[in-house]
């Protein structure tokens, strides 16, 4: 019984050291995809993160092919919003293959990098 209870107290000193490491990275919480008649995309990403100032903020978001090989549009941000938040910001004239159905919109923050909850979205008329 001793051993059991000295392994559930490890198991939970183990999640609370981990979870300052897990907590404060940039989330996607909404995608709008429009697509032009010239075949180029518009999105506008809707973020949430606990920015705090200048050294801890989310800092871009991308949108990427769903295997994270390639990069076809970024989003960067250039100041935090610490009284905004959630918040939606646009990027235009994304230009994508014809032959690419869905993409992946993830976010990243100056402290902690990539990591929050991503979003895939499946790319209008394809």
């Amino acid at each position: 019984m001793r051993m059991k209870r000295t392994l559930w107290m490890i198991c939970g000193l183990l999640v609370a050291a981990a979870a300052p490491a897990m907590a404060g990275k940039a989330d996607v919480l909404k995608v709008e995809v429009t697509s032009r008649p010239d075949g180029l995309f518009t999105f506008s990403v809707t973020l949430r993160h606990a920015d705090e100032g200048w050294d801890h903020y989310a800092d871009q978001w991308d949108v990427e092919s769903v295997d994270g090989k390639t990069v076809y549009g970024r989003r960067v941000l250039y100041h935090p919003h610490v009284d905004e938040q959630p918040f939606a910001r646009f990027l235009s004239e994304v230009k994508i293959p014809e032959d690419v159905r869905e993409v992946n919109i993830r976010a990243r923050d100056k402290r902690h990098g990539y990591g929050g909850v991503e979003m895939r979205v499946r790319l209008p008329g394809r």
